[in-house]
């Protein structure tokens, strides 16, 4: 059976028992606590949290995801980056006896594999500290009436306990599946919800959430010794010449898979961020090609090719183009770079960071290329200079407000009065523009950056192109619109999670505390904010865009004023 078939039979037996089937998510995660998907069940994080799911009670999906804890190991039999990840969702519609009875239906019945054994939730142990959670014996007595002749067997807190996300928030107990010693399907039962003070309580409608990695479970379905030998990476690593070791063969496969997808999402290689992941990967990549000769353009119109009629978002021109700009920006500093390296007889984290900052050397290629040089260079050191250096500079970089102060509740300082009141119109104006361009290019829109002065505001956001002239006019009239229906302005302050959960905008990955303020205008925009915001809509004025223009790949920028008062608008 084929990879595409595995996940066209997993699709259709779900199908079958009453899941809505739903296209993969973004790489690129709604949540901004997070860089990017890592699993199937964040798309569907707010129907845990009571907000009503779109698709029923019951979901499916194949998920498109990205980590990077295990980046460091990418180039052995079974480490990746990018995936792809199975699971069936439950927001209330069923809990542990259906979902473990259709684990093992889809198991045994429709791949006719045999079950290892199977792995249970045996409890905190008594010594533990903090509430102790009892063991799940319920899924333990639903295996033994399934199938009385699997295995189980128990683990604690670390093996079979997941969640919450963060210091809050749903989680629970698991059961694993195993297959030739290899865990192929984790079950999660969302029961408990545990609060900042690390208490737990029941929650009052769990919910079931699963993953089962498609690469994994190719590889023992097809009979396979890795996953890197499966039909999913067949194609790319045998256009990679021969004599070259494995582990490059494998790290150049994962690394351009994972550029591709990326790119294809709206990732743009900088040095921030997602973006900054990318770069990493990119150029790691670039580095192997360039001393063995590995021609990278054809390896990723192989990936996209084999992967756009399941995902179309993939586009072979684009992906391309975007390693080209990046590949042939590296490669001005590469040799000089490579050279000072090659100087060093110890490469400390200082040094390591002033390569990275001074000719784009990313960790990885350090110690890829370093041996003994780069011997005693830990990720952890490096990574501690790099965020030293984003602080010294996120001063420059962070100025929302064209830098004017501004205190807790949203006051600003340092301005007139007068000059206050147009921060204040235009700020608001800036979440009614957010709202429009997500009302007309989709939800992928982000605010990547936003700075206001007096006389105008400023917006950027992640797109591929030049704005018409017909979408700018689009764009005023959806504002001008709302600002002529007189909305009002409030705000309710709402844990992070809540607010996340029901959909309200935020900055592009910025750090929330735990409680946050979220801004309704009407029924129209709601958005985390901190800023300052007229009481009605109406205050604002004529909404105008005075420029749109780029401010690098794939980022572009708006320029905005408002003009006139409330009453000449009608």
């Amino acid at each position: 059976m084929t990879s595409k078939e595995i996940r066209n039979l997993f699709l259709e037996f779900f199908e079958e028992k009453g899941h809505a089937i739903v296209p993969s998510s973004s790489l690129i995660s709604d949540d901004p606590s997070v860089l990017f998907t890592t699993a199937g069940m964040q798309q569907f994080k707010p129907y845990y949290l009571g907000e009503k799911s779109p698709y029923g009670e019951n979901a499916v999906s194949v998920q498109k995801c990205f980590r990077t804890s295990d980046i460091d190991l990418v180039g052995d039999e079974s480490h990746l980056t990018f995936f792809e990840m199975l699971g069936n969702f439950s927001f209330g519609g069923y809990f542990k006896e259906k979902a473990i009875e259709y684990a093992h239906e889809f198991i045994t019945k429709e791949l006719k594999l045999k079950i290892g054994y199977v792995s249970v939730f045996g409890g905190d142990h008594p010594t533990d500290k903090g509430q102790l959670i009892p063991p799940d014996e319920e899924s333990e007595k639903i295996w033994k009436k399934i199938d009385s002749d699997v295995e189980i067997k128990k683990a604690g807190r670390e093996d079979n306990f997941w969640g919450p996300t963060g210091d809050e928030g749903p989680c629970g107990p698991t059961t694993e599946i195993y297959i030739n010693d290899v865990e192929i399907w984790n079950i999660v039962f969302n029961e408990y919800y545990k609060d900042k003070e690390g208490k737990f309580t029941k929650l009052k409608t769990p919910g079931v959430d699963t993953g089962m990695g498609l690469e994994r479970l190719a590889m023992i379905f097809q009979n396979k010794p890795t996953i890197f030998e499966t039909d999913l990476f067949s194609s790319s690593i045998n256009i990679i010449p021969d004599g070259i070791p494995n582990q490059i063969r494998r790290l150049v496969a994962d690394h351009m898979r994972g550029t591709a997808f990326l790119l294809s999402d709206g990732v743009r290689p900088s040095n921030k961020e997602a973006g900054y992941v990318l770069r990493r990967i990119m150029r790691r990549t670039i580095m192997h090609a360039n001393q063995i000769g590995i021609e990278l353009p054809a390896i990723l119109s192989v990936i996209v090719n084999e992967y756009k009629k399941i995902y179309p978002e993939l586009n072979d021109h684009l992906v391309q183009e975007e390693f080209k700009r990046e590949q042939e920006g590296f490669e001005k500093t590469l040799k000089i770079g490579y050279r000072e390296f090659k100087k060093m007889e110890n490469v400390d984290a200082a040094s390591a960071f002033k390569l990275y900052e001074t000719y784009g050397l990313p960790f990885e290629v350090l110690k890829d290329f370093g041996g003994k040089r780069t011997e005693y260079l830990k990720r952890e050191d490096f990574d501690r200079e790099f965020k030293k250096h984003q602080e010294i500079s996120r001063a420059g970089l962070d100025k929302k407000f064209g830098g004017h102060g501004l205190k807790e509740g949203g006051e600003i300082t340092g301005v007139s009065d007068e000059e206050k009141q147009k921060i204040t119109k235009l700020h608001t104006a800036t979440h009614l523009l957010h709202q429009a361009l997500s009302d007309l290019f989709g939800n992928q829109i982000k605010q990547m950056g936003s700075d206001i002065n007096p006389e105008r505001l400023r917006f950027d956001f992640p797109f591929e192109r030049k704005l018409t002239a017909e979408e700018i006019v689009k764009l005023e009239t959806i504002v001008n619109q709302k600002i002529k229906e007189n909305l009002p302005v409030k705000f309710e302050e709402k844990s992070k999670e809540e607010a996340m959960a029901e959909g309200a905008k935020a900055f592009f990955k910025a750090k929330y505390p735990d409680k946050v303020n979220v801004y309704y205008i009407g029924d129209y925009s709601r958005e985390i904010c901190n800023g300052p915001h007229v009481k009605n809509i109406s205050e604002i004025g004529r909404f105008k865009i005075i420029k749109e223009e780029s401010v690098g790949a794939g980022v572009r920028r708006i320029k905005a004023v408002v003009e006139k008062t409330s009453n000449e608008l009608s």
